[in-house]
């Protein structure tokens, strides 16, 4: 009895505070928690998945059908760069939301966190105009290998980009209930690598599916 409170009077705690406690316990070998590690890893996938659907496009590249029509000269160069630098833009949105979530700022929290779900939004909605153009064009999914492969791989992006719109919103919402504050900024930030990997993922995309093609069209 005397020994412990000789120690807690000595400056040195006896034991370690709850939140040190709840770190040690969902901490991993790598100095992360097992969120974290389970975000990395399923990112880590998706790195996989990705790759494979980038590489089944390239593999299908030029196969019109004997369409020639049916190809990336329906692309509008200048209207997907709009909705991509809107993409990326939300990216800084998402650093700013979590830089207020950290600080304890809620207000700028709210605002930043449904600005950035809302470009998210901008860039879906240019993305289902632009596929029913390309629709109104003749370019359909069994059209040709070609557009099958388009669709597949800007689909499956569409659909990661309307995840992460719901999980912002769910932020959001869960913010304005107030249960949402600075001691579950860690949430906010995985997150957020979900939200950068989805913007970095669409740079690609852009790369190989619009700027390539443009640019040997132009050569």
């Amino acid at each position: 009895m005397a020994d412990t409170a000789s120690s807690s009077a000595g400056g040195t705690p006896a034991a370690v505070t709850t939140a040190e406690a709840s770190r040690e316990v969902h901490s991993t070998s790598l100095g992360l928690s097992n969120e974290k590690l389970a975000m990395w890893t399923l990112l880590g996938s998706e790195c996989l998945f990705f790759g494979a659907l980038i590489s089944a496009y390239l593999v299908y590249y030029g196969r019109y059908n004997g369409l020639p029509e049916i190809s990336p000269a329906l692309f509008d160069i200048p209207f997907t760069s709009v909705s991509t630098f809107v993409l990326l833009m939300s990216s800084l949105g998402m650093v700013l939301a979590l830089a207020a979530i950290q600080r304890g700022d809620d207000r700028d929290f709210r605002i930043w966190i449904l600005a950035t779900a809302m470009m998210g939004t901008v860039f879906l909605s240019g993305q289902i105009y632009e596929f029913t153009v390309f629709v109104n064009e003749g370019m359909r999914l069994d059209t040709s290998p070609f557009a099958a492969s388009f669709y597949v791989l800007t689909g499956f992006h569409g659909i990661h980009v309307t995840v992460g719109v719901l999980m912002l919103i769910t932020l959001w919402s869960r913010s304005m209930t107030g249960n949402l504050t600075s001691e579950h900024s860690d949430v906010v930030e995985n997150i957020g690598l979900y939200w950068h990997f989805v913007d970095i993922v669409w740079i690609v995309i852009f790369t190989a599916i619009y700027l390539i093609p443009y640019e040997q069209a132009r050569l």
